[in-house]
C-alpha cells in the first residue's frame, strides 16, 4: 500500500509500480466514481483489442474452442 499526498488543486501520483502493472501513461484516461464510501480510480482501455490481449490466459484458448465449434458445426 502506497500512500500519496494531493496537492492544492487536489491531483495525486499513482505509484510507479501500480502504473507500469495496469499500463497508464502520458494521455491515459481513468475512471473516477464513488463505490461504498471509497473513490475508486480505473484505467480505460485505450484499444480495447490491444489492451485486452492476454487477459484471459488461464483456460482454453479463445481460438481453439472456436475452432473446434466451428469444426463440429460444419461435420452436422
Amino acid at each position: 500500500m502506497a500512500i500519496v499526498k494531493a496537492t492544492a488543486k487536489g491531483q495525486i501520483v499513482i505509484p510507479a509500480n501500480l502504473r507500469k502493472k495496469y499500463h497508464i501513461i502520458k494521455g491515459t484516461k481513468v475512471k473516477v466514481e464513488e463505490k461504498n464510501g471509497e473513490i475508486v480510480i480505473k484505467p480505460l482501455l485505450t484499444n480495447p483489442i490491444k489492451d485486452a490481449r492476454g487477459m484471459f490466459q488461464r483456460g482454453k484458448s479463445a481460438l481453439k474452442v472456436l475452432l473446434s465449434d466451428r469444426k463440429e458445426e460444419a461435420s452436422k
